[in-house]
């Protein structure tokens, strides 16, 4: 399954944390094929099971398929929208750019005419979608409605891409292709993959879901922070380094054996890695850990820079390297 063609896929989606129902439906349309069953829970997690001989532990995958947005909260008598955030939104990164709502309405987000970069904050802030009046707005919009930055994706030089939301449309990416690698293969135990709901609020769709499934072992796939471009924190983490091994985040302290596990099957296998601690963020790993009586968690992190913004960037070969250590872990258990 080729990684980029997939992404190209599942980033023309617009779908915000709350409102994953159009980027579910695609994927799972993509994991059916390789998948024995594949059902949606109650909070809305996408769950496909490849069934194992029962001989061996059960494995959780899992990839979260929501974005970041932004909220209608009201209409101004001229038209505009004023708006909430929904996850972490740098309004830096996001001002003069343009939005899709949920319902195709497109428009731009804009602040206020005399708010300074300096200031700018979720209330100095509107989405133009060019109505005349709050008449006219309202025949589009509704409070509660939700936006989006617009998505795509772009080659850049050698097999470095750039887009929005490679966060973590690059995580579902890896996970679809980790599930095609191992449709064929004779496996122990049962392997679920997951594409969880609401994890840019707070991790939420992972847990339950990890709570149904009870995985002895589990691995999550997201995007991680890299220190490779001018002033940035200290970290080692780099895109073309490989696969990024995570060791720990702000919400979470990976299990060792995990974590020893990957590295050795990495070296094994001569898979290009590196070893990730992230200072600031958190990821379904932690909802995933806390599962029943607890689950060996782990991560493998595809590095990315300028995450939450129109142009993060990221580089297909780490990608492809979580691909292949995904699949050697999950076949060595």
């Amino acid at each position: 399954m080729n990684v980029y063609t997939t992404l190209q896929k599942l980033c023309a989606v617009p779908s915000v944390s709350g409102r994953e129902e159009k980027i579910r439906e695609v994927l799972r349309e993509a994991i059916t094929p390789f998948a024995d069953e594949v059902s949606v829970d109650a909070l809305g997690n996408l769950i496909a099971r490849k069934k194992g001989s029962g001989e061996g532990k059960t494995v959780m995958l899992c990839a979260h398929m929501d974005e970041i947005g932004f909220l209608v909260t009201f209409v101004e008598e001229n038209g505009m929208l004023r708006l909430a955030p929904v996850g972490g939104i740098h309004f830096h990164a996001s001002a003069f750019g343009e939005v899709i709502s949920e319902k195709g309405v497109r428009g731009v987000l804009v602040p206020n005419a005399k708010t300074k970069a300096a200031d700018y904050k979720a209330d100095q802030f509107y989405i133009d979608i060019g109505a005349k009046s709050r008449k006219e707005a309202e025949k589009k919009v509704k409070i509660g409605d939700f936006f989006v930055a617009e998505g795509g994706v772009r080659r850049l030089l050698g097999k470095r891409i750039t887009g929005r939301p490679l966060d973590d449309r690059i995580g579902c990416a890896v996970l679809l292709a980790v599930a095609g690698e191992l449709w064929s293969k004779p496996l122990s135990g049962d392997v679920y993959f997951v594409f969880s709901v609401q994890e840019e609020v707070g991790c939420r769709g992972a847990l339950p879901a990890a709570f149904g499934i009870r995985p002895d072992y589990s691995l999550c796939f997201d995007v991680t922070a890299t220190g490779d471009v001018p002033e940035a924190a200290v970290m080692v983490c780099e895109l073309g380094g490989g696969a990024a091994v995570k060791i720990k985040d702000s919400s979470v302290i990976c299990h060792e054996e995990v974590v020893t596990k990957l590295c050795a099957l990495a070296e094994t296998e001569k898979i290009p890695y590196q070893r990730e601690i992230l200072t600031a963020g958190g990821t379904d790993t932690s909802s995933m850990q806390l599962a029943g009586g607890g689950s060996r968690a782990g991560a493998l992190s595809i590095p990315c820079r300028y995450i939450h913004s129109g142009v993060e960037t990221c580089d297909l070969g780490d990608a492809e390297a979580c691909v292949k250590l995904a699949v050697a872990f999950v076949k060595n258990l």
